[in-house]
């Protein structure tokens, strides 16, 4: 067996130590190192715009977003087992988050990111929770389809509120539906200058990833903006910047919040809890798969919760694994968390030293960015993929995505672990239940009951399709009665 470093033979025992840490980082692969600096130097250069932008969702203020991929990324290196996922600030986590808490607060106010640190340590203590009941395999429950639908949802929703934004106008509403009825009813207010500049960093990034698609566009696009914004002084021509942005290293703070807002965000947290468990989950499994490599989703658990106490207690927001930073990592040569620690080392330089540039930034070009990261999760193959093969799942998936997008986030989330149980529970009643028949090679093939199919003349091998329990026996006896009945010639 040939592995991902190059050796041959059996995967390398990681070393073991009394409570599970480094299992991301060791072994250490010497000869792979620069491959790893140079991911994370990727992932810094790609998600940093994409974090800042992340922080418009979230209603949170800019430096919060370099703050999520600090603290998190170091504790879940440390402590996670997955080698390859990505904690940081997640689109529909933020998404989930600012529509729970605008009700209670301000968006970016004090209160607001206190009730925000909250939320983060909210969802921590349920990930501690669930490793502590060895809750790992729950993620399981959350179907793929539903979860296709509810990104999908999240994604139009995102992207319709930023479309304001990217005309230079204040966003009114607080679903897609008046949000675009809004937008459309105030283009009158457009200002020019800011739609020039949002037209402009839409253009670059979508050429450039067209034709040279290793190139941290995104990042480059910022870069740009801030040095146009600051040789043209484009804040005297009507355009929104970001304003000063406080340097340094974040604080370690109690997010102290009235006694009363426990109750109004605890359901949130469920929600973003069951968000992170399955998302995490299905990407470490996916990579941990592809590069035979040992995972243990309890241990992630840990990783994950103890990021999400650091993100709270550091004046920041909920974290999540990330499939789109974890890609990142994989396609920069990254094949372990010592890529991740790479990064955060940079963002530890960007703080220190280089958060006033930020302050020319264009609030429009964060618009523009992550108007197209939602774009993203519009997952119009997946759908389509899902409507060709299973039908039934498909409205599930859809359902889930209106909700989402003319309801909320939170509804949807619900509407989606609902859905999931209800599909987990129709193909336990409605199986795929075969007649085998012998073909080529000696290889048996399923072949649908209505077709009679027999093994051997007078001898039917009947295949039930899900573990026998109370709500389908009924269904088992009566298709072997079927079978039976109808068999030509008569079974023997």
């Amino acid at each position: 067996m040939v592995h991902a470093r190059g050796e041959i033979g059996p995967p390398a025992k990681r070393r073991r130590f009394p409570v599970p840490v480094f299992e991301g980082i060791l072994p250490i692969d010497r000869a792979g190192v620069p491959k790893e600096v140079i991911a994370g130097l990727t992932l810094a250069a790609l998600a940093i715009p994409e974090v800042l932008g992340y922080t418009k969702i979230a209603g949170m203020p800019v430096i919060t977003g370099l703050y999520t991929i600090l603290v998190p990324v170091i504790v879940f290196a440390i402590l996670g087992s997955s080698r390859h996922l990505v904690v940081g600030a997640d689109s529909a986590t933020a998404a989930i988050m600012f529509a729970a808490l605008t009700p209670l607060a301000s968006a970016g106010s004090p209160q607001y990111v206190a009730l925000a640190g909250m939320l983060a340590l909210m969802a921590g203590v349920l990930l501690l929770l669930a490793r502590i009941l060895r809750l790992g395999f729950l993620a399981d429950f959350l179907s793929r389809t539903v979860l296709i639908g509810f990104l999908t949802g999240v994604g139009v929703q995102v992207a319709c509120g930023q479309l304001p934004g990217m005309f230079g106008y204040a966003k009114v509403g607080r679903d897609s539906a008046t949000e675009i009825y809004n937008w459309a009813k105030d283009l009158g207010q457009t200002s020019l200058t800011t739609l020039a500049v949002s037209a402009a960093v839409l253009l670059v990034i979508l050429v450039g990833d067209r034709f040279f698609e290793r190139v941290p566009w995104a990042l480059l696009a910022v870069i740009g903006s801030i040095v146009a914004s600051a040789a043209l002084d484009l804040s005297a021509h009507g355009v929104s910047t970001l304003g000063a942005i406080p340097s340094g290293l974040p604080h370690f703070v109690w997010p102290a919040i009235p006694a009363g807002d426990y109750a109004n965000i605890i359901g949130t947290a469920v929600s973003i809890f069951v968000v992170i468990l399955a998302q995490s989950a299905a990407t470490s499994r996916a990579y941990a798969t592809k590069y035979n490599e040992d995972f243990d989703e309890n241990t992630d658990l840990t990783g994950l919760g103890l990021a999400n106490i650091g993100a709270g207690l550091t004046g920041t927001f909920v974290v999540n694994g990330s499939p789109t930073k974890t890609a990142m990592v994989e396609t920069g040569g990254g094949r372990s968390q010592l890529a991740q620690l790479v990064t955060a080392a940079i963002v530890l330089i960007v703080l220190l030293f280089f958060t006033r540039p930020l302050s020319y930034l264009p609030e429009a070009v964060l618009a523009a960015v992550v108007f197209l990261i939602a774009v993203k999760l519009v997952d119009v193959r997946g759908m389509r993929k899902i409507l060709r093969r299973r039908p039934y799942e498909f409205a599930v998936a859809a359902v889930t995505a209106a909700v989402v997008v003319f309801i909320g986030v939170e509804q949807g989330i619900i509407v989606a672990i609902v859905l999931s149980v209800v599909i987990h529970l129709r193909h336990s009643y409605r199986p795929s239940d075969t007649l085998l028949v012998q073909g080529p090679a000696e290889r048996w093939l399923g072949k649908p009951l209505a077709s009679g199919a027999q093994a051997a003349p007078g001898l039917a091998m009947y295949r039930f399709g899900a573990s026998l329990y109370y709500a389908n026996a009924s269904r088992f006896a009566e298709e072997t009665r079927a079978i039976r009945k109808n068999a030509q010639p008569p079974l023997e």
